[in-house]
């Protein structure tokens, strides 16, 4: 039997008392006024002989009074129940006006707003007959209300539900003044907790707030995450949330007499059921405690088919924030139907003019630039090359075209300038979240961080439509590029300092990255921007969320792994150091911390220990991991690394050594994946699986398939 179920807001579906699955937060998100997302469950072992009980549990979540395609006070939900038998299908049941319905223990705190996400307040009371039919003395059952909806297209939820993906126990229980109690989880998180109480009185009610930092003084900051307890005053009693989440640390327990044990408090990460398809560890602790903080950064902003930008303010799916970490997040994660899912969000957010948004789903107004709204190009271009999937570029290659379209209308003298903001999106980005002392909003480097992007989303068009056999569109879209290029070069470059713009580090970046530089000038700008780093930065990062991105896909593309290595291993304020000595468990908003310290900001680095540290790097040529190249970065300080990627031919392990001037590399290869070993140009032989082998004018590569590999060769 198969129950299909359309739910706008979350559910969670009982059989006789048993929950159906182990989804938590179903469904994945959507964008309401243009599509729900509907899930169908098996429930053939949970039905029984005679008569069964089905209860469907509500929660509003997303479905909010006053966000685009809302209406009646939600949730709302249609349910079908149907027998297959060979080809035959026989609906048994389907929801209607003779469904009956009652409150539960659990109701929303807030308004699902930023800043106002709050929590739950349950009824301790009302939990033993939570998920009994039969005590109608006790709980009123009445009529459901038949609603009519907006017309919107339903479609089968194509992204694995949310999960319980990790249980998390705190570290300590302290005492605050006020009869208070202070917990620390140990690291920040999305998603629940789980309090045993001691004895409460009847009617006691116990406040739980949530945060994810203290403040310099060590004090508790309030973020207007809060649930709220009702005690019973009878037999156990227990707190567990169900509809909503938190991004959190720290918990402040109010109204309590006497402290918890810290064995009687659990939390548990959320995060859609993806693969985690990467490891990565290296003889530098530095490198490997930053890694593991992005890597966990984003299994905490990865829920509900899309990423959000922070858990615990905002909950949107920023396409700014995406763009800067898809990359990395795609290479750390099989990430395929999540991007799915987002990327259908962004093409139902599509304005009739082209237009798009700065987030997906887009329930309000929120800040960003062309950065944000071109996610619909780009991610879509990484999707294809890490998973393969020409649907996803056929799919939307219309969606492009028409944005590409928007950015016509606002290109004046052949480059973008900024366009007017409208009630769905707001301000006009270059980067964002830079450090003290850079001005991101000084208007040079606005237009060039902007009309780079422009540039790299008509490169990627001429790809896309390459590969999907619009030769005539390929060349159109090359002619296009080639034109920004030009005029990018002409309009921003101070040929006296070898700068573009305001010679930031972004700004001198994105021009080489995007290909705008000419070739017999990309050495000076490189010293101008090693100059920039070096002597006006003290080696420090001093870029923000589109420039860390940018910054690394230059840096790798260049070999330049000392100078990576160097910026990252700087203490002190900014840097990823600076935020683990400061206590951080995932990657913050802003440099200095402020705002959130659960942020999906500066989390593109992450691509970094694979494709320079590990040599892992996949061709445009042959997506998908089918045909790689193993070339390692290695910067002076590290000795050994050790990589393993998921990819979809199988697992592939590098691992490698140096001892003294000699590299030896250890390399797995699943069947059906075609590796290739560029050899350093002064190595004269190298030795394969034992076998000594001299290097001659022809042979600079080696080529091998599946299977295992050992590799040396003098590399210095």
């Amino acid at each position: 039997m198969l129950l299909h179920l359309n739910s706008l807001g979350y559910h969670e579906v009982y059989i006789n008392g048993q929950k159906v699955g182990d989804g938590v937060l179903t469904p994945a998100v959507s964008q309401f006024n243009k599509r729900s997302l509907s899930i169908t469950y098996d429930v053939t072992s949970l039905i029984r002989k005679g008569n069964n009980d089905l209860m469907l549990w509500l929660g509003s979540g997303w479905y909010s009074s006053k966000l685009p395609g809302v209406v009646e006070e939600g949730p709302l939900v249609k349910a079908q129940l149907e027998l297959l038998s060979g080809r035959r299908r026989e609906i048994i049941l389907k929801s209607d006006s003779t469904w009956e319905g009652r409150k539960s223990s659990y109701t929303r705190i807030d308004n699902w707003r930023p800043h106002h996400y709050g929590g739950e307040r349950v009824d301790g009371g009302m939990t033993a007959s939570d998920l009994s039919t039969e005590s109608f003395a006790e709980r009123l059952w009445n009529p459901v209300k038949v609603v009519s909806v907006p017309d919107h297209e339903v479609s089968p939820q194509m992204v694995e539900l949310n999960k319980v993906a990790e249980t998390i126990v705190p570290v300590s229980v302290s005492v605050l003044p006020g009869k208070a109690f202070l917990v620390d989880m140990g690291k920040d998180l999305t998603g629940w907790i789980e309090i045993h109480f001691p004895k409460l009185k009847k009617s006691q009610e116990i406040i739980l707030e949530y945060c994810d930092a203290l403040d310099e003084k060590g004090q508790f900051i309030s973020q207007n995450q809060i649930d709220r307890y009702i005690a019973s005053g009878e037999g156990k009693e227990v707190f567990r949330n169900k509809f909503n989440y938190h991004g959190f640390r720290y918990v402040r327990i109010s109204n309590l007499e006497t402290p918890p044990a810290k064995e009687s408090i659990k939390a548990f990460l959320i995060h859609t059921g993806y693969e985690l398809a990467s490891e990565f560890k290296c003889s530098d602790p530095d490198l490997n405690k930053i890694h593991d903080m992005i890597f966990y950064t984003l299994r905490c902003l990865s829920l509900g088919g899309y990423l959000v930008d922070c858990p615990q303010i905002e909950r949107l799916g920023y396409g700014g924030d995406g763009n800067a970490s898809t990359e990395t997040a795609q290479t750390m994660f099989n990430l395929a139907p999540l991007y799915a899912n987002w990327l259908q969000s962004w093409s139902d957010c599509i304005r009739e003019d082209g237009d798009m948004p700065h987030t997906a789903p887009n329930p309000w107004n929120a800040g960003g630039g062309p950065y944000w709204c071109g996610f619909i190009i780009t991610a879509s271009w990484k999707t294809y090359l890490h998973y393969g999937d020409s649907a996803v570029l056929r799919k939307y290659y219309p969606v492009m075209q028409k944005w590409l379209e928007y950015v016509g209308k606002y290109s004046a003298d052949g480059l973008l300038k900024p366009w007017p903001n409208k009630e769905y999106r707001n301000w006009y980005l270059g980067d964002w979240a830079s450090p003290t002392g850079i001005d991101q909003t000084a208007e040079g480097s606005v237009n060039l961080v902007n009309n780079c992007f422009v540039t790299v989303c008509y490169d990627c068009m001429q790809k896309i439509a390459h590969v999907l056999g619009k030769e005539e569109d390929s060349y159109l879209y090359s002619l296009k590029r080639d034109q920004f290029k030009k005029l990018i070069h002409q309009t921003f470059f101070n040929s006296s300092k070898s700068s573009y713009a305001t010679g930031t580090q972004i700004d001198l970046a994105y021009p080489m990255l995007a290909g705008v530089v000419p070739e017999e000038l990309v050495g000076a700008v490189t010293k101008t921007l090693i100059s920039e780093i070096e002597d006006n930065r003290a080696g420090h990062f001093a870029c923000g969320l589109v420039g860390i991105p940018v910054f690394t896909e230059w840096a790798i593309k260049n070999n330049a792994a000392d100078l990576m290595y160097s910026m990252l291993k700087k203490k002190g304020y900014p840097g990823y150091l600076h935020m683990i000595e400061n206590g951080a468990t995932t990657t913050w908003e802003h440099w200095d911390g402020q705002r959130s310290r659960i942020h999906n900001c500066y989390n593109g680095i992450g691509s970094w220990f694979y494709q320079a540290l590990g040599g892992i790097r996949i061709s445009e040529e042959t997506p998908a991991y089918s045909k790689v190249r193993i070339q390692p970065q290695i910067p002076d300080g590290v000795t050994w690394v050790k990589t393993a990627k998921e990819t979809p031919y199988g697992r592939l392990t590098v691992s490698w050594e140096l001892k003294e001037r000699t590299l030896f590399l250890e390399i797995s290869i699943p069947v059906g994946m075609e590796v290739e070993v560029p050899l350093p140009v002064k190595t004269e032989k190298y030795f394969l699986n034992g076998k000594c082998i001299v290097k001659s004018k022809s042979l600079s590569m080696i080529r091998i398939k599946s299977g295992e590999y050992k590799i040396y060769y003098e590399c210095i």
